[in-house]
Parts: structure tokens; C-alpha cells; sequence
């Protein structure tokens, strides 16, 4: 999986209308932006464009658009405000129902060197999510080059990440947010250096069947934790009281232990747990835990956070990596009683000097929560695309990008 694509650095914007796909899909509260994460990530590839003499148009999705009542939600307007303050220059905002309309053509005729415009939602278009050739040809109408910096929506092939390129007459290239997920994703899986562990952990088995597959043939280490781990424990034999179980995977855990045994992996599982009785409501609620075992399982309660054995195999383990991707909380770590788990592999991330990849999702919302995220070498920004690379799959997204020659 060579991935060598064209970036912002390879081409020349000067003059030219250069369309950039940005992740803005950003949590809100009525109008006001909760968090400016995404935003912030955007701005290098936004600022390179501009400092490069191109007229840049923005564009982007916002949560999904099903019906006209969604439109007054979902509409790109504060995203244009917060990102002229970020950005310290003015950014147009063009409001079009149909995203491509009068105002976003007389904003980009009107456009001088290093100017700024956004376009409304894309989803504001129903063929956007069906990648149809209309409202592609449409955005493509708009530039001569175009630009994906939206690796939280690389895995699905879409009008404004995928179609447009089969329009658009000039370059497609990647930005560089986009540039350094593939680096780091892309290779860390490829090329990782050794010792390379993986760390696996969220609610279930059944949604990281490809992902635990792919990391077993690469790894040489296979963490597992979170709920997805009892399913695993459960094919060892071992009595997991109510713990969650996918009960069809048990099989698919026992081939998983067995693959790891013949190739020489280590598959390690929670040695001890801290248990409940019932999930905690609301899920930061004061809760009773009582630490058992994962061998001396009581019938009548369930493991929510890995224990203070696992948690010191699972920090020593990081610590003799030289690479580590990690993908999916240890417990409920919303739950201050239940977080102790993820938060030492969090730390002990923290602390290597490994290449260390945290997977986007739960584990980039816990590691930020856990005000560790500047100590990793990478956070990624796309939950599902992330898990899809660390699967071993192609993107659409990226695919679509023009290769180096």
C-alpha cells in the first residue's frame, strides 16, 4: 500500500480557483461551535493555499441533512465566522440551498488572489452522499484544482471527495492533514518499526473483526481490552458473569487466539477487571466497582474497566514498543470511577518515545479529555476512516488523489 500522492506542495495555485474538501463537521450547540478542533487542523493546508496567491474555496459537510427542518441546523454560516477569526482574514460565506447557486458563483468571480470563500453544507445536495455526477460537476464548475484535506470522510466516496475529481481539469491533490494520516496510518501498519503493538479496545468484537485480523498479521503484539475483550476471555473457557459477549464471535475469537499462536504474536487479555453490578445512569454517575480476577468472575457482575494487573502488562508492553497504534477505550471511561484503565495506557503512551497512533473515536475524545493529546505522535481526525486503514483497505478518498509520478 505505497501511497504516494500528490500534495499541496507539488503544484502551483497562483490565480488559479483552488477547491479545498475540509472537515467541518464540528459539534455545535445551536449556533455556537463546542469545539474547534477540526478547524484548527485545517488552517496549515488553508494558509499555504492562501500564502500561494489562490482563490480558495472552502467546502464541507455538517452532520447529516435529511429533511428541510435539518437545513436550519446544519448550516455552515458560524463555521465561516469562527474560521475568519482563526484564519485573521475574512472568509465569504456563500448561502445556497443548492451549495452551487448564484451567491457562491458571483462570490467566486468576485474573488482576488489569496481570498477565502465557503460554500454551504454539501450534504444541503441529496446526490452528495450518492456521489452523483450532477452536483459534482456542479462543485468542479467552481475550480481548476482541487485539494482533499477531509480524511474524516476518506472512506466514503462522496460528490465532494470523490466525483469532483473526474471533473475537475487541473491537479487533485492531498492537503496536509490528509498527507500526514497516510504517513502515519499508512506506514505505521506498512512499515511500522519494531517492536510494533496494537492496542484494541471499545464495546464490541463484531466491529473490529477486519481491524483485529489485519493487526495480527502486522503486530507483533495484540492488546485487547475494553468490552470487546470478555467475548475473547468467554472463548478461553473462562465464565465472564454478565459481562458483554457477542455471542456469535466466540468462534471467530478462539481462530483469532489460534492465528496469533501459530504466527508467534502475543494476544494478551485482561488478567483482573473492575466489575459492576449495572451500567452506570447517567454514565458519569458514583459507582461501586469491586476488582476481581478475569479467572474468578462473579455471575452476577460485569467488567468495566481493565484492573491494576492489566493495566501494568498493558504499560510495560507499551513501553518496550517502538511503535504503537492504539484504537478504543479499556472501560467506560466516561465514568470517572471506570477510566483508571485507559488512562494507563493513555500515560504510558504518553510518556514512550515510540511513534505512538491514536486511531481517532473514543480513544482521540479520552486522550484529549485526559489533556495528553500533545504527547502523541499522532491523533487521528477520522474514526471510521482510521479504523478502515488500520483494516488494510483502500479509501476512496485518497484513491481519487493523483499519484506522484
Amino acid at each position: 500500500m505505497g501511497l504516494n500522492k500528490k500534495t499541496v506542495d507539488d503544484i502551483s495555485v497562483k490565480g488559479k480557483r483552488v477547491l479545498v474538501r475540509c472537515d467541518f463537521n464540528v459539534p455545535m450547540k445551536g449556533t455556537e461551535i463546542t469545539d474547534i478542533n477540526r478547524l484548527v487542523a485545517a488552517l496549515p493546508t488553508i494558509k499555504k493555499l492562501v500564502a500561494d496567491g489562490g482563490k480558495v474555496i472552502l467546502c464541507s459537510h455538517l452532520g447529516k441533512v435529511k429533511t428541510e427542518e435539518d437545513k436550519k441546523t446544519k448550516s455552515l454560516a458560524p463555521v465561516a465566522k469562527k474560521l475568519s477569526e482563526l484564519l485573521g482574514q475574512p472568509v465569504t460565506f456563500a448561502p445556497d440551498p443548492e451549495v452551487v447557486g448564484e451567491n457562491a458563483r458571483k462570490a467566486v468571480a468576485s474573488m482576488a488572489d489569496g481570498d477565502v470563500v465557503l460554500l454551504e453544507n454539501t450534504r444541503f445536495r441529496p446526490e452528495e452522499t450518492k456521489n452523483g455526477d450532477a452536483f459534482s460537476e456542479d462543485l468542479a464548475s467552481l475550480a481548476d484544482v482541487f485539494v482533499n484535506d477531509a480524511f474524516g470522510t476518506a472512506h466514503r466516496a462522496h460528490c465532494s471527495n470523490v466525483g469532483v475529481t473526474k471533473y475537475i481539469k487541473g491537479d487533485c491533490v492531498v492537503g496536509y492533514l490528509m498527507e500526514k494520516e497516510i504517513n502515519f496510518l499508512g506506514n505505521a501498519v506498512e512499515n511500522p518499526v519494531r517492536p510494533f503493538v496494537a492496542i484494541l479496545g471499545g464495546a464490541k468484537v463484531a466491529d473490529k473483526l477486519n481491524v483485529i485480523s489485519n493487526l495480527l498479521d502486522k503486530c507483533d503484539t495484540l492488546i485487547i481490552g475494553g468490552g470487546m475483550a470478555y467475548t475473547f476471555l468467554k472463548a478461553q473457557g473462562k465464565e465472564i458473569g454478565i459481562s458483554m459477549l457477542d455471542e456469535s464471535k466466540i468462534d471467530y475469537c478462539k481462530e483469532m487466539m489460534e492465528k496469533a499462536k501459530k504466527m508467534g504474536k502475543k494476544l494478551l487479555l485482561p488478567l483482573d477487571a473492575n466489575t459492576i453490578k449495572a451500567f452506570p445512569d447517567p454514565i458519569d454517575a458514583p459507582i461501586e466497582t469491586v476488582l476481581v480476577d478475569t479467572d474468578q468472575m462473579p455471575a452476577d457482575r460485569e467488567g468495566a474497566d481493565i484492573g491494576p494487573k492489566t493495566q501494568e502488562l498493558y504499560a510495560r508492553t507499551v513501553s518496550e514498543a517502538k511503535t504503537v497504534v492504539w484504537n478504543g477505550p479499556m472501560g467506560i471511561f466516561e465514568n470517572p470511577t471506570l477510566a483508571a484503565g485507559t488512562l494507563a495506557v493513555a500515560k504510558a503512551m504518553a510518556e514512550s518515545d515510540a511513534t505512538t497512533i491514536i486511531g481517532g473515536g473514543d480513544s482521540a475524545a479520552a486522550v484529549n479529555q485526559m489533556g495528553l493529546g500533545d504527547k502523541m505522535s499522532h491523533i487521528s481526525t477520522g474514526g471510521g476512516a482510521s479504523l478502515e486503514f488500520l483494516e488494510g483497505k483502500e479509501l476512496p478518498g485518497v484513491a481519487a488523489a493523483d499519484d506522484k509520478e
